[in-house]
């Protein structure tokens, strides 16, 4: 979904909109392909559904294991993606099972505070905010190609004369979403390095609310620039590479501790830990290894929370310049 947070010209508003109109219909799209005939899915909801919250939302007392997902793909892509993984669990835990989006990573830790959902994969940035916020804790993160961190890409079309955040003074600019670290905390740390702002900086900027929507801005030139996550814009190169050949890498900031699944720290302890047991073992069962396969991710193994210290630097340097 994209979203303006500045006016634009009429011209650039159609466009736009035509992109808010994609992000509706795909929604539209994942609710229906829930309900739909065929295969068992996992049931699918926008988070602003009020879910059935038990009495104590931190105990596993209604029994329906509730997964939420951060917006980082978008909502047809995160289906695809996550809905296998999602009806795993639940065959192993013997429970029901709900996938949850929503449209900010701010409504996904609002979810976790709530107790609305037992299991949340999150942004590095808002699971920081989190843990500052009511003690997120990480349960495991994902390793991908041997590696559990991740880049946040600067990139432009692919016949774009920019080749540095510099050039891109005075001009038009995508970020994913406010809590996004490669999405959008890298750049404002970045112009914050160069005394700037993305206000005053860019001659307008917008959130698209998912990095291959971000991907999409520029490679059909709504925008002349964004900041990515490296995953998702490495995995769009093997789905779609005429896309991606579309576009261009002009900066390459990180690594970064890469995006963790995470729970309440007052959740069930025995769910918890069945819950980590499934997640750290998941590469040992056959129909595991073609779930992972299909995530592109080896396998998920314990966090590491000194990887975040750079993310926690930026955050505090960003804090307080704007005091």
């Amino acid at each position: 979904m994209l979203r303006r947070d500045v006016e634009m010209p009429a011209r650039g508003f159609r466009r736009v909109w035509y992109l808010v109109a994609a992000g509706l219909l795909s929604m539209v799209w994942l609710i229906l392909s829930a309900c739909g005939g065929g295969e068992t899915l996992p049931d699918v909801r926008l988070s602003q559904a009020s879910p059935r919250r038990p009495a104590n939302p931190y105990q596993a007392g209604d029994q329906v294991l509730r997964v939420a997902v951060a917006p980082v793909n978008s909502p047809r892509e995160t289906l695809n993606l996550y809905q296998g993984l999602v009806a795993y669990l639940g065959r192993r835990l013997g429970r029901p099972t709900e996938l949850l989006q929503g449209k900010t990573y701010a409504e996904i830790n609002d979810l976790i505070r709530a107790g609305d959902v037992t299991l949340a994969l999150v942004c590095t940035n808002a699971y920081l905010e989190g843990q500052a916020d009511f003690g997120m804790e990480a349960l495991a993160v994902p390793q991908v190609a041997g590696e559990t961190v991740y880049f946040s890409y600067l990139i432009v079309p692919q016949d774009s004369l920019v080749n540095s955040l510099a050039d891109l003074r005075g001009r038009t600019f995508a970020f994913s979403d406010p809590l996004s670290n490669s999405g959008r905390l890298v750049v404002v740390y970045r112009l914050q390095q160069m005394d700037e702002r993305p206000e005053t900086f860019f001659q307008r900027h917008i959130f698209t609310y998912s990095h291959d929507n971000s991907i999409k801005a520029v490679a059909q030139k709504l925008v002349e620039g964004a900041a990515v996550d490296s995953l998702v814009y490495d995995d769009l190169a093997i789905k779609d590479p005429e896309l991606i050949a579309r576009t261009r890498i002009i900066a390459r900031w990180g690594p970064y501790g890469i995006n963790p699944l995470v729970v309440h720290p007052r959740l069930e302890a025995e769910l918890k830990t069945r819950l980590r047991e499934l997640l750290l073992t998941l590469h040992e069962d056959p129909e595991g290894q073609t779930l992972l396969a299909q995530l592109r991710v080896d396998r998920f193994v314990l966090p590491d929370e000194t990887a975040y210290d750079s993310v926690r630097a930026m955050r505090a340097a960003v804090r307080r310049s704007q005091r």
